[in-house]
């Protein structure tokens, strides 16, 4: 393997030394303004070093699979540079076995694709035609080697697939966006319920419905959940915790949720987007419990960060981040949250999140997609509506959690769940 030639030309002068080789080729289709835009196939290819000479990091990284002595020698000079290291790659662990491929993604044609979105489209329009629509399918298969001069050494190969359809729908002076997707590593998705959700979120919107601003329930479907999710995504990440940037520093094994709430980290479901064997550092991925019944068990760790901070890494490497985020199921159906709400707001999207003060839980969003809730009711789309809060405050104030998990973008697996209060703020 390539990989095997870095790490041999690397260790002539490196303590230490692991190596990547990434290759990926993909088909993607799209349709804007209802028809269809383009058909695109790509080739990619990545090849990275990193060593440790010294005692002090270097890496570097390039597209040309065959400057072998070229990106190892970049390296090195960078080494000369480099940050202390705080860790040793890895000796060779068995990691858990989790399917990341699927042979059914490999004979999805074009012509199929462009099929796909023509379908999503045509259901859509015959709901209503007057929506312009935005559709697409893609596809990729992905290889990737790796090693490290302890020993690890290992080669994979995944699958993507996934398939949305988005349209504006403009009334006036009213422009409503929605609509759905998904992807993952599985052939495996009707396409026609992906378009028949993305009409359930048209229908709910026929109507716009007044608000006040007032504090009031509200209830974060699956996709609005990620309002909550970004800062408890940077609070988690070790780094942030080791440089005391994160609010969640210090208080490991303290309660900072509701006792119901409950949140992991795992890279090991079969066919999940962020799912695989080992991480980017060669350590095996492992599941991670981040919130149990609400109170703090473990931070997120790679390589460097946990020498830095005195602890082990929890293969989120590089960089501490998540993979899958999973939250418990509770035991209230989405449907009894409605009915039991007299005035509330059901919150699907937002814009401008990550703005501001993310990481200390603080977000003040626009609400892109949203619903007003009256005596038990949706009765219609809201505009012109602020979301202001902060993630930490709203998790102690939990008024129920759904009964059924579902895939929400950025590989987050999460059930609906109703906050008690929440400024909701109306122009």
């Amino acid at each position: 393997m390539i990989v095997n030639q870095l790490i041999e030309k690397a260790m002539k002068k490196a303590s230490g030394a692991q190596a990547s080789l990434g290759q990926s080729e993909s088909t993607d289709v799209s349709f804007e303004n209802d028809r269809l835009k383009s058909v695109k196939s790509s080739q990619s290819t990545g090849m990275s070093v990193k060593v440790i000479v010294n005692g002090k990091v270097g890496s570097s990284h390039t597209t040309d699979i065959n400057d072998v002595d070229g990106v190892v020698a970049r390296a090195l000079e960078v080494a000369e540079f480099g940050s202390p290291a705080h860790f040793e790659f890895p000796e060779p662990r068995e990691g858990t076995e989790v399917n990341v491929y699927d042979n059914a993604v490999l004979p999805v044609a074009k012509d199929e694709m462009v099929h796909i979105g023509e379908e999503m489209i045509a259901l859509v329009k015959e709901y209503n035609p007057d929506i312009i629509l935005h559709a697409g399918a893609g596809k990729s298969v992905d290889r990737s080697e790796f090693a490290n001069s302890s020993g690890v050494e290992y080669t994979t190969e995944s699958t993507d697939f996934g398939v949305g359809v988005h349209g504006q729908w403009i009334r006036g002076t009213d422009i409503l966006w929605a609509g759905h997707g998904f992807g993952w590593r599985k052939r495996e998705i009707d396409h026609l319920e992906i378009a028949r959700k993305a009409i359930e979120w048209f229908k709910m919107a026929e109507k716009i419905a007044p608000i006040k601003s007032s504090d009031m329930p509200v209830i974060f479907t699956p996709d609005g959940m990620n309002v909550l999710l970004l800062a408890l995504r940077l609070g988690f990440n070790g780094k942030n915790v080791f440089l005391g940037s994160s609010p969640l520093a210090g208080k490991l094994g303290e309660k900072i949720a509701d006792e119901r709430f409950s949140i992991t980290d795992n890279p090991l479901i079969d066919y999940a987007s962020s799912s695989d064997k080992y991480d980017g550092e060669g350590v095996p991925h492992q599941i991670t419990p981040l919130i149990e019944n609400g109170v703090i068990k473990n931070f997120l760790y790679d390589l460097d960060t946990a020498g830095r901070a005195g602890t082990k890494t929890t293969g989120n490497g590089v960089g501490c981040g998540t993979t899958n985020l999973v939250i418990k199921e509770g035991d209230t159906p989405y449907e009894e949250m409605v009915t039991n709400t007299k005035e509330g707001l059901l919150v699907h999207s937002v814009m401008g999140l990550g703005q501001g003060n993310a990481i200390s839980g603080e977000f003040s969003v626009n609400v892109q997609l949203g619903y007003k809730i009256e005596n038990g009711e949706i009765v219609g789309r809201v505009k012109d509506v602020m979301l202001a809060g902060n993630t930490y405050d709203a998790l102690k104030n939990i008024a129920a959690i759904g009964d059924k998990a579902e895939w929400a973008g950025w590989s987050l697996l999460t059930p609906p769940i109703k906050i008690g209060k929440v400024s909701v703020v109306a122009r």
